[in-house]
């Protein structure tokens, strides 16, 4: 549009629904030291209320219209989101455009939810085992501050939020030109196209934001800690290695290795650690794709009775074997039944669509990998997983986090 918002619409007439998603090109590798937390507090900040649409309406509008709404901020971006009726498309629109133009952002607001995030964090990392581990990894693992720090943010950050600081950060990041709109469900085109103009297309842009530096130089040399864990009944070894940016060659192949080695019961280290050597009583991982360097990641919750540096000496056993020798031709059947399973059930619903399409436009400047992810799966070959596990799977590109229960508190001698 006029103002920078892309939009993207897409009709889909099998069912009398509508989905709407506002993906903004913010999170929080875009905030800086000692102002942390800002993305995510927005994610609250968003439904306090706007020029027309009260403290709270926003939520009561849509649930009482039958609708489902939520938002979702990770160290990349931010996303609002809502499915209703196929009949609710303009409500959706002005709500949507109606904080986008016009967030009321008062002092009493941001105090408030800026307690609501700091319990949060209380729920999901001070209180919560090994949620310190987690935040600690990413500390360890990444150089750069964009992908160091917490997206929840720390306590004395958010403290020290000011009005000030919070308008800024919606001036800047929050305008239509740092936005995609998504439509998807039961509508007819230029209906929709005339109502987003309507909504949002006198919203003024803003100055493009600030560019971030996201890639990581190659480490040269295994980085390792050891943490220890008050609220932890187990040992748990946390393995990261460092892999390309989002959408890159290899990808897909990393995909198929992951599946292959940590996907499901049937994968590798379940088989052999968990099942065979009964070393861990829980083991998987996943490949997370960034806009800037990514991460291969293992997780492994150790047996009471077992040692976290024989648990650590297996996994490197089956990555050593996954690198030396090709994988079976049903194992990358598998690993290829069962990412295209996952992944068409993840495009079924129309609010997954339009979360999806407008998280690659942000992600990896690619709507179209909707409709070509599938492909770039089948044509991962053996030689393609052998090779990304020789090449990114290695001691010098590792970081390793073990977290330690903290000892037993010594019994009080008797009377």
């Amino acid at each position: 549009m006029k103002n920078g918002l892309r939009v993207q619409l897409v009709e889909d007439h099998t069912t009398p629904v509508i989905a709407v998603n506002v993906t903004y090109d913010v999170g929080s590798r875009n905030e800086r030291p000692g102002l942390t937390g800002f993305a995510h507090l927005f994610e609250h900040m968003m439904f306090k209320g706007s020029k027309n649409v009260g403290d709270g309406e926003h939520f009561y509008q849509v649930f009482t219209n039958g609708g489902a709404m939520n938002g979702t901020t990770s160290s990349d971006i931010t996303i609002y989101y809502e499915a209703l009726p196929a009949n609710q498309l303009e409500m959706a629109l002005f709500l949507e455009a109606d904080r986008m133009r016009s967030l009321d952002i008062t002092q009493a607001k941001l105090d408030n939810q800026r307690k609501a995030v700091q319990e949060e964090r209380r729920m999901r990392v001070d209180n919560q085992p090994y949620g310190r581990s987690y935040e600690r990894f990413d500390e360890v693992f990444y150089d750069k501050f964009g992908y160091k720090h917490s997206t929840i943010g720390s306590m004395e950050d958010l403290n020290a939020a000011s009005v000030h600081d919070v308008a800024e950060f919606f001036r800047i990041y929050y305008a239509p030109n740092n936005a995609v709109l998504t439509v998807v469900g039961d509508f007819k085109r230029d209906d929709a196209l005339a109502l987003i103009r309507k909504n949002f297309e006198d919203i003024p842009s803003q100055p493009a934001p600030p560019p971030v530096d996201l890639v990581e130089a190659q480490q040269t040399a295994e980085r390792r800690e050891n943490l220890t864990d008050p609220l932890a009944r187990a040992p748990q070894v946390l393995i990261g290695y460092k892999i390309g940016v989002g959408n890159d060659a290899d990808q897909a192949a990393l995909q198929v290795l992951s599946s292959v080695l940590q996907g499901g019961d049937s994968s590798r280290l379940y088989q052999s650690i968990s099942k065979e050597k009964e070393l861990v009583s829980g083991i998987g991982g996943y490949v997370e794709e960034r806009i800037g360097t990514g991460g291969f990641y293992i997780t492994a919750t150790v047996r009471p009775d077992q040692k976290p540096e024989v648990v650590e000496a297996a996994i490197y056993e089956e990555i050593k074997r996954i690198s030396e020798e090709p994988i079976a031709d049903w194992e990358l059947q598998k690993a290829r039944n069962a990412t295209r399973l996952g992944y068409l059930q993840s495009i079924r619903s129309a609010q997954n669509r339009a979360n999806i399409l407008g998280s690659y436009t942000i992600l990896f400047k690619d709507p179209n990998l909707i409709n070509t992810r599938l492909q770039k799966i089948d044509a991962v070959t053996r030689a393609d997983v052998q090779r990304v596990a020789r090449k990114y799977l290695i001691t010098t590109g590792r970081t390793v986090l073990t977290t330690l229960p903290a000892p037993a508190a010594p019994t009080a001698p008797g009377p």
